[in-house]
């Protein structure tokens, strides 16, 4: 027999092995954070149009302003490789209680790449949330806005 959908699926949205993957990959790149300052750990993984997951962690630095999040180091690895169209990220920390979610920086990067993907955010117990980054950068600025 054929694979059985879940009938609450979204088409685009990754499911069962490939979820799994996604959210374990977060919490893995999570253990690479160079994080000496803040000692907040965070990871994140994103999932190209095309099937491939790019990691990245946080890299701080002594010019604390030269830092940069994990979901910026996800995308500019992927960038980097020639990928530009993404499906979802998962974001990972250890925040115990509470969902992770990106910064405002880092939403709008998130954003240059569209607002019609899924964004998990996840508990250090591993539970998550998703949302759509429309949900989490409403009424946004992208490209499209600067075509004359």
């Amino acid at each position: 027999g054929g694979q059985r959908r879940d009938p609450a699926a979204i088409p685009g949205r990754p499911q069962g092995e490939c979820l799994q993957l996604l959210l374990r990959r977060s919490q893995e790149a999570k253990t690479w954070a160079y994080c000496p300052y803040s000692r907040f750990p965070v990871g994140a993984a994103l999932l190209t149009a095309s099937g491939e997951i790019f990691s990245g962690c946080n890299v701080e630095n002594a010019c604390y302003s030269l830092g940069v999040c994990a979901e910026r180091t996800a995308i500019q690895k992927a960038i980097s490789e020639g990928h530009t169209s993404f499906r979802a990220m998962a974001i990972a920390s250890d925040m115990g209680d509470n969902f992770i979610a990106p910064c405002g920086a880092c939403r709008q990067v998130m954003r240059e790449f569209g607002t019609d993907w899924d964004v998990y955010l996840t508990k250090a117990d591993g539970t998550y949330i998703v949302k759509k980054l429309e949900e989490l950068l409403p009424f946004s600025f992208g490209p499209e806005h600067l075509k004359k």
